[in-house]
């Protein structure tokens, strides 16, 4: 086979990786839809799958306009990003067969697929922390903000090359930039928005309030667990050679023992405190995993992966506690799973990347947290003077179904 035609199949080869690994991850937003259908109570379920299917488009066209511009064709090594629209052309024959260190190795199209998948998972996030009590088209609105500048503005001082790589800042596949920056923005919105009705009583105590549909939450983190081999895989972003080959494998390996490591640790931590094997602490315990090991899937060995994702379950439980202590409430546990998690993840980054250095990683933590808080509590402050954040405690009474979309998920159970 002459150069032109391996480099033409491989090209090929790695495109269909590259999108495949992108199909993985928009399954993830089935997940995030299941889970917390089944983590909140049956009056609210209609609203939050409205969320969750809103969002992914919202976040799809809004990263085509704007996002990906300013991501990926920003100044690199800069802070301030240039403001641009629409994705640019398609990668040309000549472009690809001319060969060397600059020449494009997978389609321009199927990269802004990948990345836009990434930008609606970090806007998923935040639907679970706001669940049951704000409003449909308030959450839409911040949607359109987050995912279509503040999400993309923090991803470019990363993975578009701007100041935070420049400084050494490692985060593989996104514990930070997706993860931590989805709970920075849904810790803000839980600051302004408040708790449940019911959730807090005067004297500190807590009360639970029980999710509607277990077994559909568990449906839930078994789909982002399967997910999460396209979002942590597909960020090696090729697999044509033998030693990407290896590269994924090693990755894939990595990513399911740390959600393994993160589910174990989660129910050991759940059966001495509470005496018994609580399952929602389990599937936190899973996806904290899986966000600690996400930064870096690669370096570790098997069983340091294991322990990585373990370190987060147990932070996870202590965390969710910590939390309802505080009266933050989080209905779904998104703010514990994808912040705490995601803070460890990238500092666990040191203890197996030789070249990751705890400066680089608590700069590049501190800079994105601050980023997506601060600039997410203004523009829900904006959304809460303009249109109101929350139901009226009627319809957070009667559930946000009715109030929000005019029909119920499972009416016939529901009193005539």
């Amino acid at each position: 086979m002459d150069n032109t035609a391996l480099t033409a199949l491989q090209y090929g080869f790695d495109t269909f990786y590259f999108l495949i690994c992108g199909a993985l991850v928009m399954w993830m937003a089935a997940g995030f839809a299941m889970l917390e259908a089944g983590l909140v109570r049956a009056k609210n379920t209609t609203e939050i799958l409205t969320k969750n299917i809103a969002l992914y488009a919202v976040a799809s066209v809004m990263y085509l306009v704007i996002g990906y511009h300013i991501m990926y064709s920003s100044p690199e090594g800069g802070i301030l990003p240039s403001l641009g629209f629409l994705i640019g052309d398609e990668n040309s024959v000549e472009s690809v067969l001319a060969g060397g260190e600059d020449a494009p190795y997978y389609s321009a199209r199927s990269d802004f697929f990948f990345q836009v998948v990434f930008a609606a998972t970090c806007m998923s996030i935040v639907s679970g922390a706001v669940a049951e009590r704000m409003k449909l088209w308030a959450f839409l609105a911040f949607a359109v903000v987050m995912t279509g500048f503040i999400y993309p503005v923090q991803g470019f001082w990363k993975w578009g090359s701007g100041f935070l790589n420049e400084a050494g800042f490692l985060d593989f596949a996104g514990s930070g930039v997706v993860h931590m920056a989805g709970a920075a923005a849904a810790l803000a919105g839980v600051l302004l928005l408040g708790a449940r009705k019911g959730k807090y009583g005067a004297n500190g105590q807590v009360n639970a309030i029980p999710g509607a549909n277990l077994p559909i939450a568990t449906l839930g983190a078994f789909i982002l667990w399967m997910g999460w081999f396209g979002f942590n895989g597909g960020s090696q972003l090729k697999m044509s050679t033998i030693e990407d080959a290896n590269a994924v494998a090693q990755v894939f390996v990595n990513t399911n023992m740390g959600a393994a490591g993160g589910l174990i640790a989660a129910m050991i931590v759940a059966r001495i405190l509470f005496g018994k094997s609580d399952l929602t602490m389990a599937l936190n315990g899973a996806l904290a995993g899986l966000v600690a090991i996400t930064a870096e899937p690669l370096t570790p060995s098997a069983l340091q992966a294991t322990l990585i994702g373990g370190v987060g379950g147990v932070l996870v439980v202590f965390s969710i506690l910590g939390l309802d202590k505080l009266k933050l409430d989080d209905p779904v546990g998104a703010i514990s799973v994808h912040g705490v998690a995601g803070m460890w993840g990238l500092l666990a980054v040191v203890l197996t990347n030789p070249d990751a250095s705890l400066g680089a990683q608590l700069l590049g933590l501190a800079c994105i947290f601050a980023w997506v808080f601060i600039a997410s509590l203004i523009v829900w402050s904006i959304i809460k003077l303009v249109i109101g954040l929350r139901v009226s405690e009627e319809e957070e009474y009667e559930g946000v179904d009715i109030a929000e979309c005019g029909m119920e998920a499972y009416p016939e159970f529901t009193k005539s």
